[in-house]
């Protein structure tokens, strides 16, 4: 039996869509244990995430040992390691198990967030510094 690895997702947690769907994930227990970060806390993952490009808000993150999964990538890591146990990781695993689905899903999910958080008035992560923080 493999050794469990450390599988980090990196996520916005004032989006309630991204952290209600953080919070029913459930990966396999033979892959290891799912630990999730707030992105809008500073944290050394979250500094590791930056250093590496990867813009928290376009894309949530996900580290599984020394492997780095962004947007829809993650979304489809997601799908193979989790554990298909309740109707939303069965719908999830049969939307995103698909490479190709994934990358066409998940902009539309992106952009469903990106309008949520306007709405709510939540201001972007700007984890990169650029200067779209302000759309």
């Amino acid at each position: 039996m493999p050794t469990p690895v450390e599988i980090l997702l990196i996520y916005d947690k004032d989006c309630p869509v991204c952290n209600a769907f953080s919070q029913v994930v459930r990966i396999r227990q033979s892959v290891g244990e799912l630990t999730l970060i707030n992105a809008r806390e500073n944290s050394d993952v979250l500094a590791q995430v930056t250093a590496k490009g990867f813009n928290i808000d376009q894309a949530m993150v996900l580290k599984i040992g020394d492997s780095w999964y962004s947007g829809a990538d993650a979304m489809h890591m997601l799908a193979l390691i989790s554990s298909q146990s309740g109707w939303f990781n069965r719908l999830n695993y049969w939307l995103f198990k698909s490479p190709t689905r994934a990358k066409y899903l998940y902009p539309m999910l992106r952009g469903c967030r990106n309008l949520l958080l306007k709405l709510l008035g939540k201001s972007k992560i700007n984890n990169l510094g650029s200067d779209d923080s302000h759309r």
